[in-house]
């Protein structure tokens, strides 16, 4: 049985390609998101919209915003989890922090997330030794972590309150906690099967020793302040009125990130927006999408901004740093051609 579905498996890979499932995936995403949004956008009154983003308080934004920067915070533990788990525990925290920030902030926003961020992890991580394969380790490992936090919140927030999910998803309530259920049994005896015994994925130099029991549960726990944090953040800048608990903003705010992460859209842009005024439909939709161009301000232009400045700093002193070390070796060049003139009047 298990040959017949590997070989059905590798004839799929062969004839079409998970490669092209997932862009005709990302492009249905895509496609579905603009029409709701634009049949959303145009009842939108523009003077309302203005108002309702001035009348923001500024404790409103204070608040949203240090739970924006307790999560990225929270982000900077992805990766120090993933360099301890890849036996990499040499490299300090300041740069895991470095490399984490900076990666999550442009991949948040130039989308294809793996790639750019992965690209900022390399260029930081690189200068402390670690190869291609071993910066790929980290991106698995702290990509791990962000898909077993997903699940966690979505498996037990479902279950508290489906009606957010059917809101979205048009299934009814049973439904939607089946699905609950069955992406709660995955997550369990994922634990159970990391818990039993070491385990190694891939092959050759590409081998990943996965977290045991223990260290799985730690995985969780960070990934579940990293949402937490930004599920509160939604929370705050959503209106006041009428009032809906924390639990089904965070069902629908991780539902709609993970609709814009399988997007692959720059910040899950449309796709995102859309979910959450879909799931939402309560709300004043004027209010509702100030609060949502605030949190984009916050969680993505705002951080995108100060990663750019950090990396552009860190560049210039690079380079300062290259030179300065350049200069004892060019620096007696001068001489000697001085010498050689010297030595050939003498001559003459």
């Amino acid at each position: 049985m298990l040959t017949r579905v590997r070989a059905a498996t590798q004839f799929f890979k062969r004839k079409v390609g998970f490669s092209r499932i997932g862009l005709m995936l990302s492009i249905t995403i895509i496609i579905i998101a603009a029409i709701v949004l634009y049949r959303i956008l145009r009842e939108i009154d523009v003077e309302e919209l203005v108002d309702a983003i001035e009348a923001t308080d500024w404790r409103t934004l204070g608040i949203a915003g240090f739970f924006v920067a307790a999560g990225y915070l929270t982000l900077t533990f992805y990766d120090l989890f993933a360099l301890r788990t890849i036996g990499r525990s040499e490299v300090p925290y300041r740069i895991a922090a470095l490399a984490s920030f900076t990666s999550y902030a442009v991949g948040h926003n130039v989308g294809a997330s793996v790639f750019s961020g992965g690209a900022v992890r390399y260029r930081i991580y690189s200068a402390w030794g670690l190869s291609v394969i071993e910066v790929t380790k980290i991106c698995f490992v702290a990509g791990l972590t962000f898909w077993l936090g997903n699940a966690t919140v979505l498996s037990l927030g479902i279950l508290y309150a489906p009606q957010p999910a059917a809101d979205i998803d048009q299934l009814p309530l049973w439904a939607n906690r089946i699905l609950a259920l069955a992406i709660l049994g995955v997550l369990i005896a994922y634990v159970a099967w990391v818990w039993v015994k070491p385990r190694v994925i891939g092959r050759d130099g590409w081998q990943v020793s996965l977290p045991g029991g223990p260290l799985t549960l730690v995985q969780i726990m960070i990934g579940l302040l990293d949402l937490g944090c930004c599920a509160l953040a939604m929370y705050w800048l959503v209106p006041d009125e009428p009032h809906l608990g924390f639990i089904p903003i965070a069902v629908i705010f991780v539902t709609a990130t993970l609709l814009g992460f399988a997007s692959h859209a720059p910040g899950g842009l449309g796709v995102f927006d859309a979910t959450m005024m879909v799931a939402l439909w309560q709300f004043d939709k004027e209010d509702l999408l100030a609060g949502l161009l605030l949190f984009r301000l916050l969680y993505y232009i705002v951080p995108f901004a100060l990663s750019l400045t950090i990396l552009g700093i860190r560049e210039a002193l690079l380079g300062r740093a290259a030179r300065r070390l350049a200069q004892p070796i060019a620096a007696p060049m001068p001489a000697v051609a001085a010498e050689l003139v010297r030595e050939k009047s003498d001559v003459a």
